[in-house]
């Protein structure tokens, strides 16, 4: 479950990011958030992953009160949210699997667990057969699955893809957002940001549009209108 309760961003300069957005995102649901650049949707992630602290109001994940966790418990809100970005951000001088096993090494997962884990999250994204290659050799879908990959492994509640498909052809922006609803049909929460009409329309999820930092609206299975 995913609360936030009148919450405003204001950045020194009197900027306004966010103004008093209220959203309430159930335990396993697929949402899409769509709005212009600059009407506040990189501004909600940020506060999703605690980049971001609100200048008011409240922020509940699961059973976690933004307000009262304290530093030491970030690392572990983080693990329970997943984050695949437009760029990809893969470390070059790995393979496929030590991208994805560097996760799980920088929570201190035993090499054990990462031998049994990060071949099984390949395989459910389509990549058992290219673990060992390097990033400079797969395609752009290929490395926005490794990234996807990456955030899967350590088995978060919710995935946030941001902009996945920014970088890609249609072709294999179609296979990414594939294979974002069946990571949703195995119970994972999904947040979607996405430019693309197309995949908005066809998805006939629920969509949330954000203009100039507030929610203008709310659509149970909603369109690219802004």
């Amino acid at each position: 479950m995913i609360l936030l309760d009148r919450v405003s961003v204001m950045y020194p300069n009197k900027t306004v990011a966010l103004s008093g957005v209220s959203l309430h995102i159930n335990p396993k649901e697929f949402v899409t958030i769509v709005g212009a650049s600059g009407a506040g949707k990189s501004t909600l992630i940020r506060l999703l992953i605690k980049e971001e602290v609100p200048t008011s109001g409240k922020i509940i994940v699961g059973s976690i009160d933004y307000d009262t966790i304290d530093k030491a418990n970030i690392p572990h809100l983080r693990r329970r949210i997943g984050v695949v970005f437009q760029d990809f951000k893969l470390l070059p001088n790995m393979t496929v699997f030590e991208n994805v096993a560097f996760a799980l090494e920088v929570s201190g997962v035993s090499n054990r667990e990462i031998k049994r884990a990060v071949p099984k999250i390949l395989q459910l994204v389509g990549l058992s057969e290219k673990m060992h290659s390097y990033p400079s050799e797969l395609s752009g879908g290929e490395k926005q699955r490794t990234a996807i990959a990456r955030a899967l492994v350590r088995n978060p509640k919710i995935l946030i893809a941001d902009e996945p498909t920014g970088n890609l052809d249609p072709k294999n922006s179609w296979d990414i957002i594939e294979l974002l609803l069946k990571i949703n049909r195995f119970g994972t929460t999904v947040l979607l940001t996405t430019h693309n009409k197309e995949i908005v329309d066809a998805l006939k999820k629920r969509v949330v549009t954000i203009n100039r930092g507030r929610i203008i609206k709310d659509e149970k299975i909603g369109k690219y209108s802004l």
